[in-house]
């Protein structure tokens, strides 16, 4: 069979698809299967970063090196190895570790974009946000919602280190960001320490009040009380078989997710306890918060302890088992997808 008319076809729509390439036009035929594929394509990979062996020892170097104000926020960034170069941990998100060292203050400042913070190591320092200041423990969830004032500061005696996840990724995708430095390195300080939790965390809400953002107005999320709801849950009921026992941070004035763009969650694993496997479309960040064990996705295995950090990539199937009794913090933009008809889970027996 002669096959010179389909080189020539070839090389005739090759010539067009040039031609067109000048008039910002391209065919959609030629890109249509990687566009639309039977099922989700991440370039993310599964990633693990070893806290006290790796990621501490660069920390404190960095401390070194930079001051929290010269930096404006000394963070590690945690790139995901198929994701070089993009600054983000999932698609979505960013993900990095930041170190306040003793007297030092990260300035004020605001922006577009959602963060959350995950304390990992130190007691007492503070974030302040909107006016109020809360003082921080290990396995707190802090966020600092869009378009808020925030600063930190540490005036303990230890280093501070906590987990930054920030939609960055998603409000660049919208060409949505804008960012505000203060005129004083700290805000001022308009409301007592605990005062929206007093307001808004005890079931309760102000009688008048009506919310004027979609994220929850409780910005501090105690460890010591989310530890307390997931042994009473472990008491009370059986393990699911995916999760284990695994609540969501939610916002008080609504139930619905703490932010609007990134979901937080905390599960126990009973000791001896292996999930069964689970994959969903939001890639997720895991924090192991207490305990060991160990997590395997798709052909690789993480082993874990206190203060690692690890991200599964959306619709990978993976589980976890723990040696002892562990829990592990996880954040991912779950909210997002659920808003937009996209989430989706495939449960493994």
């Amino acid at each position: 069979m002669n096959d010179t008319p389909a080189v020539a076809l070839g090389a005739e729509r090759q010539e067009f698809y040039d031609r067109i390439g000048a008039h910002s036009l391209a065919p959609l035929w030629e890109r249509l299967h990687s566009l639309v594929t039977r099922a989700p394509v991440t370039p993310a990979l599964p990633a693990y970063w070893d806290y006290d062996n790796v990621v501490r020892p660069h920390l404190l170097q960095a401390g070194r090196l930079i001051t929290a104000k010269e930096a404006e926020r000394r963070v590690l960034i945690l790139e995901n190895p198929g994701l070089a170069g993009q600054t983000a941990i999932t698609h979505s998100l960013f993900a990095g570790l930041q170190l306040i060292l003793p007297g030092e203050v990260a300035p004020a400042h605001r922006h577009s974009q959602s963060a959350l913070r995950f304390i990992v190591e130190g007691r007492g320092a503070y974030t302040a946000v909107e006016g109020e200041r809360t003082v921080m423990q290990p396995g707190d969830f802090v966020i600092t919602p869009s378009w808020t004032w925030h600063d930190h500061g540490n005036d303990t005696d230890q280093p501070m280190v906590w987990l930054d996840g920030l939609d960055i990724p998603i409000v660049r995708l919208l060409d949505a960001g804008f960012a505000e430095p203060a005129n004083a390195e700290t805000q001022v300080v308009t409301r007592p320490v605990g005062d929206s939790q007093a307001r808004f965390g005890q079931n309760m809400l102000p009688v008048d009040w009506t919310p004027t953002t979609r994220s929850s107005p409780v910005f501090s999320y105690p460890y010591a009380r989310s530890r307390d709801a997931l042994t009473a849950l472990a008491r009370n009921d059986a393990p699911d078989a995916c999760h284990g026992h695994k609540l969501r941070y939610v916002n008080p004035a609504s139930g619905e997710h703490a932010m609007p763009t990134i979901g937080a969650f905390m599960q126990l694993l009973p000791g001896g306890f292996a999930t069964a496997p689970y994959r969903s479309t939001d890639g997720t960040v895991y924090v192991a918060v207490e305990g060991e064990g160990e997590t395997v996705v798709g052909d690789t295995t993480f082993r874990w302890k206190p203060r690692d950090v690890f991200v599964v990539p959306s619709w990978h199937w993976h589980h976890h088992s723990a040696a002892g009794e562990a829990v592990l913090f996880s954040f991912s933009d779950r909210p997002v997808q659920e808003k937009l008809g996209l989430w989706r889970e495939e449960r493994g027996s």
